[in-house]
Parts: structure tokens; C-alpha cells; sequence
């Protein structure tokens, strides 16, 4: 077991706005006006909110590809006693962010790390998508490429909390299309951008209805996206009714009216009706 002196330094975790300069904690103002150092993602992009904060500690780069080698020199100066903060360029370090293994070093080297909550751009656009909240999966940004990101979203189709995804706005169009195909489009979700910022906005509809607003919309696809899915509510009842009745519907209307139709004879979900129509068409 090693044993780090009490005069160690403390490494923290320290969250900043997503957008609005004013959702910085004053919390937060103190420990970065406080610490030795504060490590960065970009320092030229943090120096510009430092010096809005009236900050003047001193900024190393802190980012994917120095990390790793990063790591031990911020471990030998927590324990001569300094102590650091970590930010990253928007919101909750680590969540999408570098800074996991920095914390898992100074962790498993017995030093403390402490927490600075505040912004995070995951929770900031689930707590308004309209979706359920008490149970949700956070996935982070999905594979820019087609054929992985589909494979990626397959093996969530029985995930049953509420789905929580990072997308830039240049894909977000072929990601929203590639969860309706995958996913099923009648599953409701909702995307927000510009969060905190003037030009706020969240989108809230089917998977099948966003695709075609954020196609019309030019502005949609600007900076970076929270896209969030609602979870799998269910199979389908497979019983002898619902499936006749489908198998009867299919003959005269396409899947998605089939479900619809379905699913206000029957208890069932529409989206798990329409599941169930897709399987009985490709049969």
C-alpha cells in the first residue's frame, strides 16, 4: 500500500459552462483561481475564459495525444504538494472528454481527487428532451462510419433506458436516419443544440419526423449536437390477435400504418408493433 503524505496536492475535477459564461459556479472561480495549475484541452481556447474570469493561474496542455506522458509529471507535482485543476475546452471533463487516465493514476496512487461539479451538456439536454430521466445510457459520440455506427446502434435495440448520444452537426442527419432504420422510426427523440446560448434550440418528435426537420433546417446542423433516443418500452405481445391482425394489415397498407392501426386496437406500443410488422414484411 503506498503512502502518500498529507502535505500531497489535490487534483480537481472542475466543470465549466457549455455556452453561458454565467453558469460558472463560484466554486469553481475559486479553485482555479487557487490551484497551481490548470490543465487544458487547448490552452489558447481555456485562456480566453480565464482571463473573462479574471483567472491568472498558470495553463498546461492537458489533451488525447499528450496525456498519457502528461500524467506522471502531474503526479510527482501532486505529491510535492501542488495542487491542479482539470478542465476541459466545454462542460464535465472526462464525460467524451481526455482526463480518465490521469484520474485512474492519481487514484490508484492514493492521491486525492475532488469533484467541481457543474455543466454537462448530457444531462443539461436530457433533463429538457421530454424523455424518461429515471433510467438512461449515455453512449458518447457513435462511429462516423456508416456500417460501424449502425452495428454500434444494434446492439442497443433492447437497451431499455433512455438513450443519450454526442453527434457533430455535419453527421447528425445520416446518424438520425441510421437510429429510425435501426432503432425503428417511431421511437420519439429529441435533439438540442446551441445549448445555454442565444440561439438555443431543442428539437422534439419522432426519429422518422426529425430526420425531415433537420433536413430542412440549415441551422440544425451547426456545432455540436446532444441527441437523445427514447429507450426499447417492450416487445411486442406476440399473441395470435395482434400478430393476425398485423399479418391481415399488411396485406393493404405499409408497416409503420399497420402499427399505427395496431396499436389502437391493442395494448401494445406502437413502435414495438412496428417492430413486429418489419419482422412479419421480411418474412
Amino acid at each position: 500500500m503506498t503512502i502518500v503524505p498529507e502535505t500531497s496536492g489535490i487534483l480537481y475535477i472542475v466543470a465549466t459552462p457549455i455556452g453561458n459564461l454565467d453558469d460558472i459556479s463560484a466554486r469553481a472561480v475559486k479553485v482555479l483561481s487557487e490551484v497551481d495549475t490548470v490543465l487544458c484541452e487547448d490552452t489558447r481556447h481555456s485562456g480566453r475564459l480565464l482571463a473573462a474570469l479574471g483567472i491568472r493561474s498558470r495553463t498546461l496542455s492537458m489533451h488525447e495525444h499528450n496525456e498519457e506522458a502528461r500524467a506522471g509529471e502531474v503526479i510527482d507535482g501532486l505529491r510535492a504538494g501542488r495542487d491542479y485543476a482539470l478542465i476541459s475546452d466545454a462542460g464535465t471533463p472526462l464525460i467524451s472528454d481526455p482526463g480518465y487516465r490521469l484520474v485512474n493514476s492519481a487514484a490508484a496512487a492514493g492521491l486525492r481527487v475532488s469533484p467541481v461539479p457543474g455543466a454537462c451538456a448530457a444531462v443539461a439536454a436530457l433533463s429538457v428532451s421530454g424523455l424518461p430521466t429515471d433510467r438512461f445510457c449515455f453512449l458518447g459520440f457513435l462511429p462516423a462510419r456508416k456500417a460501424a455506427r449502425r452495428k454500434r446502434l444494434e446492439d442497443l435495440t433492447t437497451e431499455t433506458g433512455t438513450l443519450v448520444f454526442y453527434e457533430s452537426g455535419r453527421r447528425l442527419e445520416s446518424m438520425l436516419l441510421d437510429c429510425a432504420e435501426v432503432l425503428g422510426d417511431s421511437r420519439s427523440a429529441s435533439v438540442a443544440r446551441e445549448m445555454t446560448k442565444v440561439f438555443e434550440t431543442v428539437y422534439r418528435d419522432t426519429l422518422a419526423n426529425l430526420v425531415s426537420i433537420i433536413g430542412d433546417d440549415p441551422d440544425a446542423t451547426r456545432g455540436e449536437c446532444v441527441v437523445i433516443v427514447e429507450g426499447n418500452l417492450g416487445e411486442v405481445d406476440s399473441g395470435p390477435q395482434v400478430e393476425r391482425a398485423l399479418r391481415v394489415l399488411l396485406d393493404e397498407l405499409p408497416a409503420s400504418a399497420a402499427a399505427r392501426t395496431v396499436a389502437r386496437l391493442y395494448p401494445v406500443e406502437r413502435r414495438a408493433a412496428y417492430a413486429m410488422a418489419l419482422k412479419l414484411s421480411r418474412d
